[in-house]
């Protein structure tokens, strides 16, 4: 008669889990990929991927760029002169002959 062998403990993963984000197997990704992409759009949630076990990639949201204004957008950028109409010393093209 067969012996029965012992139940086997499942190993615990090796990586700390973060904290908030979802753990999805590669095959589960590769299964609901753009299912997962329009969540993490509405509900700005985290995937992490994993293969075997151990994560690979990480789903995030893109932060949106802050929309640079046109009035404003060159303030600091020009330099400051104490005689803005003094002429300035040197020669130009349009003074040579």
């Amino acid at each position: 008669m067969a012996e029965k062998s012992p139940a086997r403990k499942r190993a615990k993963p090796s990586v700390a889990r973060e904290a908030g984000a979802k753990y999805v197997a590669a095959a589960d990704f590769k299964a609901t990929c753009l299912e997962l992409m329009d969540k993490v759009k509405t509900t700005g949630g985290e995937y992490v991927i994993t293969k075997h076990g151990k994560p690979v990639a990480k789903l995030v949201p893109v932060a949106a760029p802050k929309k640079s204004r046109l009035w404003g957008s060159m303030k600091g950028s020009l330099l400051k002169y104490d005689r803005p109409f003094d002429p300035i010393d040197g020669e130009y093209d349009i003074e040579r002959e």
